[in-house]
């Protein structure tokens, strides 16, 4: 039985009646939509920010740690390649769950799914602004509030996607450039500089803190470090040949970002002379290396932080948006999410929303802080690793589904195209993988507000399922406009 929604021409009506809006196809190419998933990464800035405690947990051998990390998401790559391949979709992972069980799963995933990347991406938002205030501060002295830049930053991110999927395409690639660059360079510098001390003890097991428990506890963090390696997927509508690129270019970007991610963790670990303590201390372990190597030059490391923050925004709202209106158009969501500007192609009103919700989110967190025990005001560094916590619980959710359903999609609807190891061995041990960091974000035990985070997304699960099932028995025809609209039909 071949799958029905991946040939053939779109349908002809949508949630409304009228025929789906599509987005400009064909406008990106494999190097466009890879770029544009390693800028959603944001190397320098989930580095600097995420390293510390990483490094604390891990130990020395944290580097060993990430290419785990970086194995396992090649694992969840494969996953989204091969159902990219079958049927692209701008809907993504909310498609393949939804097309694999049923129309109350495609609802499920498309809440979780919004839901953790607002959260996850309030965090980016954020530390944005953080970060200038954090720049500005080290070299002029002056203290601007934070949200003053976070606004600032989110309003210009946001005129740059509703000008169109190119335009801001190109410009998170060039600000990912330069991040890349700026990583590079401070990482040679520092190995160049202690290469009187090099040492292969951050990639032998003897050498993680608490064995193989040390190794389970970083492993949360550093899979963190990835989140956004699925972004190509979500471009799928706008690529030319969708069903080869986004897989190659999902791939292509994990594999960049492992061996990246393990030679400044290397370096940091070699500039801080293997003292995962002092590594711990400091606020931005990379910034110090960048210090002590470089000197005044340090600015450059500031820089590839700037940068780095704003392809994320880009990259990010882009994405992930694109997955909330894909769900508004087949009407998993409310039909207002579900427009395209008739000029330019653009989900405006994802866009928007996806911005304006993750700000009031910060805003929620922020008078938390303030008429909370402590009363004080609220750091964003601390925000960044607080909501990228709660976010990445509720992804993480969505990839061990994903994981789940493709060897039953392939089974049903591409038999004749069955591989045992590619589509069942490899999705299975991702599942598996999956559910050591989700048990390291639940376990019992964990500060406030950590300690929450497993009921909120247990109260996320249960509301998004309630809400599933109820409006599936309201519209019955929403079955057959699950993943209705494939990426490169004409």
């Amino acid at each position: 039985m071949s799958d029905p929604g991946a040939v053939g021409p779109p349908p002809t009506s949508g949630p409304a009646g009228g025929t789906p809006q599509r987005l400009r196809g064909g406008v990106l190419g494999m190097a466009d939509i890879a770029a544009a998933t390693m800028a959603n990464v944001g190397p320098a800035m989930s580095f600097f920010f995420g390293f510390a405690f990483l490094a604390t947990t891990a130990g020395v051998a944290s580097p060993l740690t990430i290419a785990a990390a970086g194995v396992v998401v090649a694992l969840l790559g494969n996953t989204l390649a091969e159902f990219s391949r079958a049927h692209p979709s701008a809907g993504s992972f909310i498609t393949f769950v939804g097309k694999t069980f049923g129309p109350v799963s495609a609802v499920t995933t498309a809440l979780l799914a919004g839901l953790g990347y607002i959260i996850a991406m309030a965090s980016v938002i954020a530390i944005s602004g953080g970060f200038v205030q954090i720049t500005l501060h080290h070299y002029t002295g002056i203290d601007l509030p934070w949200i003053l830049w976070t606004l600032l930053l989110t309003g210009v991110s946001v005129v740059l996607m509703l000008r169109g999927i190119v335009v801001s395409t190109k410009w998170a690639g060039y600000f990912f450039g330069v991040e890349m660059l700026v990583l590079v360079v401070v990482s040679a510098a520092a190995l160049f500089e202690h290469r009187g001390s090099l040492s292969a003890a951050p990639f032998l097991p003897g050498h993680l803190r608490h064995g193989l428990s040390g190794l389970a506890a970083g492993f949360p963090l550093a899979v963190y470090l990835f989140i956004g390696w699925e972004n190509s997927a979500a471009l799928a509508e706008e690529t030319e040949n969708p069903r080869r690129n986004v897989g190659r270019a999902v791939l292509s970007s994990v594999a960049i970002m492992t061996v990246s991610y393990i030679l400044f963790s290397y370096a940091t670990v070699t500039g801080f002379g293997y003292d995962t303590a002092a590594l711990g201390d400091s606020p931005i372990p990379f910034i110090d290396v960048a210090h002590h190597t470089l000197g005044a030059l340090a600015v450059v490391a500031y820089i590839g932080g700037l940068t780095s923050t704003l392809g994320v925004l880009i990259a990010g709202i882009n994405s992930q948006a694109r997955l909330i209106f894909n769900a508004g158009r087949e009407g998993l969501l409310p039909s207002f999410f579900g427009y395209v500007h008739p000029t330019r192609r653009t989900p405006n009103n994802a866009i928007v929303t996806f911005a304006v919700t993750s700000l009031l989110i910060i805003g929620g967190w922020g008078l938390g802080h303030l008429l909370g025990p402590d009363g004080g005001r609220m750091d964003p560094v601390v925000f960044f690793t607080e909501s990228s916590s709660l976010g990445a619980l509720l992804i993480l959710l969505v990839y061990l589904a994903s994981n789940i359903a493709l060897p039953l999609y392939y089974r049903r609807y591409r038999p004749q195209e069955f591989r045992t190891v590619r589509h069942l061995v490899l999705p299975a041990i991702g599942a598996l993988a999956i559910l050591v960091p989700l048990y390291y974000l639940a376990k019992p035990g964990q500060p406030a507000p950590y300690s929450w985070f497993p009921y909120v997304a247990l109260a996320a699960l249960l509301g998004s399922v309630g809400y599933a099932a109820l409006l599936v028995r309201r519209d019955p025809t929403l079955a057959e406009r699950v993943g209705s609209v494939v990426a490169d039909a004409e």
